[in-house]
């Protein structure tokens, strides 16, 4: 999983990046390597995977994880090639997600590139840049359509209406991600790549006096909400400035500042979990003397494309899946436990996977 980080100068999104990089590389729960100067990978947190390493005590524990890019060179006329627009443009094109960094703070020595502090504005020049460049994308769509319409493909017709009204949906000022689109549409609508149907996350980043207080007390809160409910997106609250300072600290000093701030999860915990829910994620479990694991898959998904992400001949010669449920597991002590008592069942090819399956899967090939 891939997440773009994306925001206006000044508006805390540097900072969120660089907590999130140095939690990979400080911190016990984020192991983190890199793989260019603006591209990081986290480790997903899952204290299952905890209680499956005492378990089995396995040569090597494997989280799930997720990548984040720091996408850099947003001005206005992004879409037009202005400033880095064109590089820009090509990296949302490759996240699976985009999490837009909006600052909610006032503070005078921090100079806001339009002046002042207006969130709403902040989203509208990102959103508008992305909806120029998909009114580009879809205007050419339309008039390839045509053209092959006329030459007698019926079916250009219909994606020639579509492109149309989608044209207009976003000339209105409307991320594509909220036109309501039939399945038949959906289907030609995945071969367009838009980046207005990218998920969005909302990460408001507010100061560090008003972390812990009721979203409503906080100045500019509740206007991004209406933003982000509006457009189906997510939105989650975080302080960047705490979050860079949790990223340097141990397990235990975090757990113990956590509480202390009164705020449960570290913001780069609930921007995990919102990401899953966004993307309809979950995981399941593999476990075993030599390792425990995590693999990540979307929900709906049945047993042998399960078996294809640990391996293609596993998918290939898949016979049957056998699961029990993580709370199971822990409730009986062991595999063996559990095997005895008849609560290991045996799934075919037409089981869909739940989050928390603990999953052995037996195959030919």
């Amino acid at each position: 999983m891939k997440l773009g980080v994306v925001g206006l100068p000044n508006v805390g999104k540097s900072t969120l990046f660089n907590a999130i990089t140095k939690a990979g590389a400080q911190a016990e729960n984020y192991p983190f390597c890199t793989i260019e100067p603006n591209t990081g990978v986290v480790m997903v947190p899952d204290q299952r995977l905890n209680v499956l390493a005492d378990m089995y005590h396995p040569k090597k524990v494997t989280p799930t994880t997720i990548e984040f890019v720091d996408i850099a060179g947003l001005v206005k006329g992004a879409s037009k090639g202005e400033g880095l627009g064109n590089k820009f443009l090509s990296h949302i094109r490759e996240v699976d997600a985009i999490v837009h960094v909006v600052r909610c703070f006032e503070n005078e020595n921090i100079i806001h590139v339009d002046g002042s502090v207006n969130p709403a504005r902040d989203i509208e020049t990102i959103n508008l840049e992305l909806i120029f460049a998909d009114m580009d994308t879809v205007s050419r769509r339309r008039d390839k359509a045509l053209k092959s319409f006329r030459g007698g493909d019926k079916r250009s017709g219909a994606e020639a209406e579509l492109a149309e009204r989608l044209y207009q949906h976003l000339e209105a000022g409307k991320p594509a991600r909220t036109y309501e689109a039939t399945e038949e549409e959906k289907e030609i609508l995945d071969g367009w790549f838009l980046l207005t149907t990218k998920p969005v996350i909302y990460a408001a980043n507010i100061s560090e006096d008003d972390l812990g207080k009721p979203e409503s007390e906080i100045s500019f809160l509740p206007e991004v909400r209406r933003i982000a409910d509006s457009e189906n997106a997510e939105m989650i609250v975080i302080s960047a400035a705490i979050e860079e300072e949790i990223a340097q600290m141990s397990g235990e000093e975090k757990e113990e500042f956590l509480e202390e701030l009164g705020i449960g999860q570290s913001g780069l915990d609930r921007l995990i979990t919102a990401c899953y829910r966004l993307l309809g994620l979950i995981s399941f479990l593999t476990a075993g003397e030599d390792e425990c694991r995590a693999w990540t898959i979307t929900k709906g998904t049945k047993a042998p494309q399960a078996a294809g992400k640990i391996h293609t001949d596993f998918e290939r010669g898949f016979i049957r899946a056998e699961i029990v449920p993580f709370d199971t597991l822990v409730e009986n002590g062991s595999m063996a436990a559990c095997r005895e008592k008849g609560l290991v069942r045996s799934e075919g090819k037409d089981y869909i996977m739940k989050d928390g399956d603990i999953t052995l899967f037996r195959f030919n090939v």
